[in-house]
């Protein structure tokens, strides 16, 4: 993640500034912006310009290309998901998260925290992220944690999307089940959009987590780091590939009919 690397930061927020006022923009007033020296400026413009994210005229006259702006729009996608996680799991438990106890804790215990499976747990020992638990669990049972320090990190999100054909072209008798299967592996989050999506899981022996509510659900599970794979009539594909894009998640549509 972004956060992780200061100079990851700073090269965002220079493109960041740069592509709101090309091209007459000032090292000085970038760095009088962002905090640093103008100096400092010069050398990330220097290795921006090597990088292909920006162009120079050669007159201190600068634009973004077109490469900096897909890495700019990745990195703010980066930022939009950390803020939302912040937002719904810190923030909206006035600083107590709720976890899992891997083992037996006492009350006011040191422990460290990680992210499986999109579920929050909580254990003995050093990690990334930490804090003191706010009662005794036992494993298993859920604990509040509070003064944490850390950040929590998730796992990078793939999303396969099969698509198969609607009862009128074959439905679930025209679907390729050694792909279907092979799509399914690995994957710890499963949504069937549509019946027959339903009933070619079920012939490979596959409850989905989710059929109802599909759409919103499998963005849910990206923001708490888990991969899916979505099984869906073809018709249904368009207007779930547009949430998808509009929370910036990426995903790969296979084509799963005979």
């Amino acid at each position: 993640m972004m956060l992780r690397s200061k100079k990851e930061i700073t090269k965002f927020q220079i493109l960041v500034e740069i592509a709101a006022h090309q091209p007459d923009v000032m090292q000085k007033e970038i760095a009088d912006k962002i905090g640093i020296t103008p100096q400092a400026v010069s050398e990330y413009i220097k290795e921006l310009v090597s990088d292909s994210f920006l162009y120079s005229d050669g007159r201190v006259r600068y634009r973004v290309t077109k490469k900096g702006v897909e890495w700019v729009l990745e990195r703010a996608q980066e930022l939009k998901k950390y803020a939302r996680f912040v937002m719904e799991d810190v923030v909206s438990h006035v600083s107590v998260a709720t976890a899992i106890a891997t083992e037996r804790l006492d009350k006011e215990q040191k422990v460290s925290l990680w992210m499986e499976n999109g579920l929050l747990y909580a254990g003995r020992g050093e990690g990334d992220v930490a804090g003191i638990t706010l009662s005794d669990a036992m494993e298993g049972e859920e604990v509040g944690v509070t003064d944490l320090k850390g950040m929590i990190s998730l796992p990078e999100v793939n999303i396969t999307i099969c698509k198969i054909p609607r009862v009128e072209r074959g439905g679930s008798r025209n679907v390729d089940y050694d792909m279907l299967k092979k799509h399914s592996q690995g994957k710890p989050y499963i949504a069937a959009l549509g019946v027959e999506a339903l009933i070619s899981l079920r012939k490979i022996n596959i409850a989905p987590n989710i059929l109802f509510g599909a759409k919103e659900s499998v963005v849910e599970a990206a923001f708490h780091g888990l991969s899916s794979l979505v099984v869906s009539v073809d018709e249904e594909i368009p207007s779930l590939l547009n949430r998808l894009e509009s929370e910036g998640l990426n995903y790969e549509v296979v084509d799963v009919s005979k």
